[in-house]
């Protein structure tokens, strides 16, 4: 099994002890990526500026473990209220368009961290060569 951690530019400096990403062989975990700016300051907005910057995080760190957003297979999405799924819903077909969408769930969390208005987490996986 190889195992690496992925970084580099673009990514939000974490407050937490955690990682961006994780690459086991040809698979990526995405850590859950919110609204934040590259300091790692919360960025409050609307929930589709919310989402778009946490989107935008988590391709950066697709990106830096070598991986690219037509690999995602899951997107695991959070929100702190569902009424903004339709909202989310219109972003998601914008970037993932039809036969290039991954399988996702949603779910209403009770508190996000910062009190943002929406989560993402990613799995990528790379075909074997």
């Amino acid at each position: 099994m190889r195992k690496h951690i992925a970084s580099g530019d673009g990514l939000p400096k974490w407050t937490a002890p955690i990682s961006h990403a994780v690459v086991v062989d040809n698979i990526c975990y995405v850590s859950g990526q919110l609204s934040l700016d590259p300091d790692g300051n919360y960025v409050k907005g609307a929930v589709r500026q919310e989402a778009e910057r946490a989107f935008k995080n988590l391709f950066a760190a697709l990106k830096a473990a070598g991986f690219s957003a037509d690999e995602l297979a899951f997107v695991d999405v959070a929100f702190n209220d569902l009424r903004d799924l339709a909202e989310v819903n219109k972003l998601f077909a914008e970037l993932f368009p039809e036969g290039r969408r991954p399988a996702r769930t949603i779910y209403q969390a009770a508190q996000l961290p910062f009190g943002a208005k929406v989560k993402v987490v990613g799995v990528a996986i790379k075909e074997r060569k």
